[in-house]
């Protein structure tokens, strides 16, 4: 471009304070500067604590964590949370399997709290939310999260992570922190790279089946050999970038991936009786030669396809165009719990043996935003628009309609949840000298958010529970393992909300920076809300500064949290029930005491210090989020009571509830301590050893739950017996995530050769059961990472590496007699914070150009 203005500005993004969502990049470098010139000078990347141009990451008010694209291809891994997991301490990404939509869109969370406790921008837009609810009992359980993997490494210039609360610059959302992932930005040149991986593990505890037979008794007998050994998850990868050039005043880049990830397959040996015994008590012959591995515990079959851009251009010298846009697809596969043949839910004219239902996907995702920017007098101003859409299609494959008997199909289309979201951003800033050291900086803006929530109805079959003559269900109704949306939970609902905003930012002296940041927001569903923040940082010498913050935040309710209507079947100690999920507005929900949702509401501080010498940085940042009014699930309420109660409200079809509430108030607690340090070990030896550099980062996190409200009246007139916020809920905010996480890394780069060796420390983890007797504790871990790169010239590099290289998992589940029915099939916890498949090893070829 002719003019510096668009590109540097879309290099200076600040994350921590820019003052509003969807404000454009401010200037850093020149459009001419390398990846590796950034790198090189990696403080002068982000704008952080203000949204004053040239601040270094080191002069932050606030902690922000870079990862750049060079970061993202040296991991070897596959998805971005699991990338974000790799590098950031308080950032976890859990395993999650036979959870339903889950599994397709695994939720993370940063520091504890919820996956939607966390805002993600792109190019500092804000990003949509997905459509799926997670309903199942994983960590995020009642959330809705922006689906990070829908967005490939391969359109990546860099991430930057947020770590403090930022609802005063950003608005709904922001407790936690902010990512915000910058795109790729060159004219010219560009990359096409090819990944195959698969696991190659040993499932610890999990012995091979080696025949079964019958014991004396006429019961059946196994004989197991050692642990078993494992190769499926096969994972193909295709990604290409390259950049064009509008003419002398303006860009474009475009990048493309393609993955096919394999499905994984942790599940033990089902030692169950498959069929009813024979009329003399004998065992049915076919136990004898049925496949004893008939679930699938482990990651779903994913297809994902992804196209991303990035433009600019310079419409004068003054004003510059930018636009960016995504569409993905990705089509999933995933496994439920197994109907055995003598399963009252199987027809057996449909399965003689039995059948494993499964759950498929179809998500589309659509983003566009454009805007303008430039500098008029004495301001810089930004107008933007920004749209979204996710389109979770769900439907059940491999199943059957009980109630339809042999006339049911054995795949249906369950219908699809749609979120839809618009926003309109005016921002501009200037500098004002009030007679202060330094001048104010001074930034105004408006934003208006329009969001919309679906919910599709599916075919008939897949809902419908057919009944006999007197009306009664003739046997289990809706498609197996998940029932479709019902013309009783279609949805089509909507909101907007009004934003203003301000922020101030100055040097009080020479030594002591102040920002001031304060946002109004009314939104037509739920009223106003004011939040603020303060942040500043000293600098006690040139090496050593000391900083903190504090501020207000809220979350709004989601509109799934708020309409979101279905009833499906839920395990609760083995034992399928019909559990319906409805909105707080619907009269089976108010009769057992649900009220109107309320925004949460935080207060956060954070303080630390920054100590830099040369090429070595050390930052420790304490923080402390309380959150007032908790938006959670409540239990499954069930029993005669309860299902009198629903009767008299009209709904006949669940035998319990569940709703959204604010029922509970939170304080996490934690520390994040980050070290890097960079050796040139070029001095050393006549030819030299090329560099190290060495990162450790270590957080320290404990959420607890500070007060749970008492039961509405409705509730608390059934008895003692019935809580809608228990302890096993309780427990999964405070032990679902690990209470300290460790990751060390080292890079050696010698001459063509480059070595990554990374070490991650994951803390205790408790899987919580509703009898304290069978809470099972998974220990801390170790996992490491390894790659070795060989650049043949200046194009080509070929890559070698393996995640999980010693095969860690956690302890499995099959001795823990007690702790589930279903211990010999489900070996190890899905609460497990790593991937629970072992070791991944990959090769990867890439060519520049």
């Amino acid at each position: 471009m002719s003019s510096t203005n668009s590109s540097t500005k879309m290099m200076a993004l600040s994350l921590a304070v820019a003052s509003a969502l969807g404000t454009s990049p401010f200037a850093l470098a020149n459009e001419n500067e390398t990846q590796d010139a950034l790198l090189e000078n990696v403080e002068v990347i982000s704008v952080t604590g203000t949204r004053r141009s040239l601040r270094s990451v080191a002069e932050s008010t606030v902690p922000v964590d870079i990862i750049t694209g060079e970061d993202l291809q040296r991991s070897g891994l596959l998805e971005m949370s699991q990338v974000l997991s790799g590098q950031i301490p308080s950032f976890n990404y859990p395993s999650a399997t036979l959870a339903d939509g889950t599994d397709h869109a695994r939720p993370a969370v940063l520091r504890g709290l919820a996956p939607d406790h966390t805002l993600v921008l792109i190019n500092g837009k804000r990003r949509h939310s997905g459509a799926l609810l997670n309903l199942g009992g994983t960590v995020g359980r009642g959330s809705s999260a922006v689906d990070l993997n829908m967005i490939p490494t391969s359109a990546i210039k860099r991430v930057e992570v947020l770590r403090d609360g930022a609802a005063a610059q950003y608005g709904s959302d922001a407790i936690a922190g902010v990512i915000n992932i910058v795109l790729k930005d060159a004219s010219e040149g560009g990359s096409v790279s090819l990944t195959y991986g698969e696991y190659d593990s040993q499932m610890a505890g999990s012995p091979q089946l080696l025949e079964t037979g019958i014991d004396a008794n006429g019961n059946l007998d196994f004989t197991k050999g050692s642990d078993k050994k494992i190769n499926d998850g096969a994972t193909r990868t295709f990604s290409a970038n390259s950049g064009f050039a509008l003419g002398e005043k303006g860009f474009v880049n475009v990048s493309l991936e393609l993955r096919n990830n394999e499905p994984t397959n942790r599940s033990g040996i089902d030692e169950r009786e498959q069929y009813d015994r024979l009329a003399d008590g004998s065992l049915d012959p076919r136990e004898l030669t049925i496949d004893r591995y008939n679930h699938r515990f482990g990651k779903a079959d994913i297809e994902d396809m992804a196209l991303f851009y990035n433009l600019g251009y310079a419409l004068s010298d003054s004003v510059d165009l930018y636009s960016f846009g995504s569409y993905s697809d990705r089509e999933g596969n995933s496994g439920g719990f197994y109907r055995r043949a003598k399963d009252s839910r199987n027809v057996e004219s449909i399965y003689a043996d039995g059948f494993l239902p499964q759950i498929v996907s179809d998500v589309k995702d659509y983003a566009f935003a454009i805007g303008v920017n430039g500098d008029t007098n004495d301001w810089t101003w930004d107008v933007s628009a920004n749209y979204g859409l996710n389109d979770f299609g769900l439907g059940v494959t491999n199943s059957l309609n009980t109630s339809l008997g042999e006339n049911s199909p054995t795949s249906f289309d369950n219908g699809a949840l749609k979120y839809q979201q618009i926003v309109l951003n005016a921002d501009a800033n200037t500098s004002v000298d009030l007679g202060l050291p330094d001048v104010v900086y001074l930034t105004v803006g408006a934003e208006y958010r329009h969001e919309n929530y679906q919910i599709e109805v599916g075919e008939e079959a897949s809902y419908i529970t057919a009944t006999d003559a007197n009306g009664d269900p003739i046997a289990s109704g809706g498609a197996q393992v998940l029932s479709g949306f019902s013309p009783d939970s279609a949805t089509d609902e909507s909101r907007h909300n009004v934003a203003v905003f301000a922020e101030l930012d100055t040097y009080l002296t020479d030594s002591l920076n102040v920002v001031l940041a304060g946002r109004f927001e009314n939104y037509s569903d739920f009223g106003s809300t004011f939040t603020s923040k303060l942040a500043t940082r000293y600098s006690v010498t040139d090496d050593f500064s000391i900083r903190g913050a504090i501020s207000t935040g809220f979350r709004a309710p989601s509109l799934a949290q708020t309409s979101y209507k279905s009833i499906s079947t839920v395990f609760e100690d083995g034992i399928p029930k019909e559990v319906g999920l409805f909105p707080v507005t619907d009269d089976a929900a108010v009769a057992l005491g649900a009220q109107e949702l309320e925004a949460e509401e935080s207060v956060n501080a954070t303080a630390g210090f920054i100590y830099t010498y040369d090429d070595f940085t050390f930052t420790v940042d304490a923080y402390q989020i309380k959150i007032d009014d908790r938006i959670v699930l409540s239990e499954n309420l069930s029993g005669a009571a309860v299902v009198d109660i629903l009767q008299q409200a009209g709904e006949t079809n669940a035998q319990s509830v569940r709703y959204f509430t604010n029922a509970i108030d939170s304080t996490t607690k934690g520390v994040d301590i980050v070290a890097t340090y960079r050796f040139d070990l070029n001095g050393l030896g006549e030819a030299g050893f090329g560099s190290l550099t060495l990162n450790a980062a270590a957080n320290i996190n404990d959420t607890e739950v500070t007060h749970i409200k008492d039961n509405p009246a409705e509730l608390a007139a059934l008895g003692d017996s019935y809580q809608y916020f228990a302890r096993r809920e309780v427990a999964r905010f405070e032990q679902g995530t690990p209470k300290n996480k460790v990751n060390l890394s080292a890079t050696w780069d010698y001459n063509d050769w480059s070595t990554t060796l990374r070490a991650t420390r994951y803390g205790e983890v408790v899987d919580v059961s509703s009898n304290p007797e069978n809470d099972e504790v998974l220990a801390a871990k170790w996992i490491t990472d390894v790659e070795v790169s060989y650049q043949a010239n200046e194009n080509w590099t070929v890559s070698v590496g393996a995640n999980n290289l010693f095969d860690q998992y956690p302890q499995d589940t099959v001795n823990n007699i007690g702790f589930s029915n279903f211990n010999q099939i489900f070996t190890y916890s899905p609460f497990t914070p790593y991937s629970l498949d072992g070791r991944f090893v990959y090769g990867n070829v890439s060519y520049r150009f």
